[in-house]
């Protein structure tokens, strides 16, 4: 078939077990993803990779247009846009491809502007991949099926499954903290060691560029991001509204960056870029316990390759069990939506409207909040 398009369709071993489990019929992705799944034809290829291992492990051929369907598949998250499939190609866990196996083939890996720019293909999909890419590895895929070469993998990064117990609130999550990142996300991090201030730079000087004063937290007010002092900043606000008692205040002035309308908080963002992601939350948290019926806009701002961290963090049932649930006014900013709204909006910034961020920012209730 000359005119087909292959995608990357990511499981951990976990999604992928279940997968075959249930027949290998069916794959399913997040329901944001609903527009680009649309461009997905009958016939075209998904290629199945496993983001714990980095390793292709075969390919589906789609065999309807994307549909909206809710019934369980995967035990921890829904993937409602859906695809009837075949499993054409298949390997184990032990002979799949690793992905760095392929570098000298793959033109994905030719003429990159950074050394690790390949991993934000792997970080989200359905990704369309060049097509000379997709033909080459399905190619690889089926060498290995006829000449199948068993190479060891790490069992724990394989399943990255969380623990579960039983508890008086019902069924509780409790991450591994001893659990490993991906090599991709391993390189993600390494590379972004700098882009908190970054972050935080960029939210500063939005909020200025809005008509708004800014805070910094406290504790970084003599950071600097590219040569540029915070404290230097036009508009950052020495000290803050005193409505509060002292231990919100405490609180409030330690949360990363702050938008004010005189002595109004507009929003409130925690940038978060680490592994843990509990700082910034735990901040949120009590806040919203020690000023429940407080109006202010919460934002977590974080890597795109982050999101499903926060989201399990945030409905963690400590955070998800506040008077409001955390979950329902604390939103996901991923850095990417951040900046490319700032780069389309460019000189036009100071026409626009603070409220402008709640457009980019994702709700981060799930089914099970």
């Amino acid at each position: 078939m000359s005119d087909r398009n292959y995608w990357l369709d990511l499981f951990t071993g976990k999604t992928w077990e279940e997968f075959l489990q249930s027949r290998a019929t069916i794959t399913g992705f997040r329901k944001r993803k609903h527009n680009l799944a649309k461009k997905i034809q009958t016939g075209d290829y998904f290629i199945c990779y496993l983001t714990g291992i980095s390793r292709f492990v075969g390919v589906l051929e789609v065999k309807s247009k994307c549909y909206i369907d809710t019934k369980p598949i995967w035990e921890d998250q829904v993937f409602p846009v859906r695809f009837d499939v075949e499993l054409i190609y298949k390997l184990e866990a032990a002979t799949s491809i690793p992905v760095k196996s392929l570098m000298d083939k793959l033109p994905m890996f030719q003429n990159l502007k950074s050394p690790h720019a390949w991993t934000g293909f792997f970080r989200g999909s359905p990704n369309k991949f060049n097509k000379r890419d997709g033909e080459i590895i399905v190619k690889e895929i089926q060498s290995a099926i006829s000449n199948p070469v068993e190479l060891e993998f790490d069992e724990k990064k394989y399943w990255r499954k969380p623990r579960t117990f039983e508890s008086s609130v019902g069924v509780v999550t409790v991450p591994d903290d001893t659990d490993e990142e991906t090599e991709e996300e391993r390189i993600v991090l390494k590379s972004e060691k700098s882009t908190h201030e970054e972050i935080q730079w960029i939210l500063l000087d939005l909020g200025k560029k809005l008509g708004l004063d800014v805070w910094v937290a406290r504790n970084d007010r003599n950071k600097s991001h590219d040569g540029m002092r915070f404290q230097d900043i036009k508009g950052l606000r020495v000290e803050l509204p005193r409505q509060f008692d002292d231990a919100t205040n405490r609180t409030i002035e330690l949360i990363d960056v702050l938008w004010l309308q005189e002595d109004a908080i507009v929003a409130a963002f925690e940038v978060e870029h680490t592994s843990a992601i509990y700082s910034g939350l735990l901040r949120m948290s009590d806040l919203i316990s020690m000023q429940p019926n407080l109006k202010i806009n919460l934002y977590i701002v974080a890597p795109d390759d982050r999101r499903d961290k926060v989201f399990n963090e945030l409905n963690r049932p400590t955070f998800a069990r506040l008077k409001p649930p955390l979950p329902t006014i604390c939103k996901f900013i991923p850095y990417s939506e951040l900046k490319l709204k700032i780069n389309e909006m460019g000189d036009m910034v100071k026409y626009i409207k603070p409220e402008f961020i709640d457009e980019i920012a994702e709700s981060c209730v799930t089914d099970e909040s």
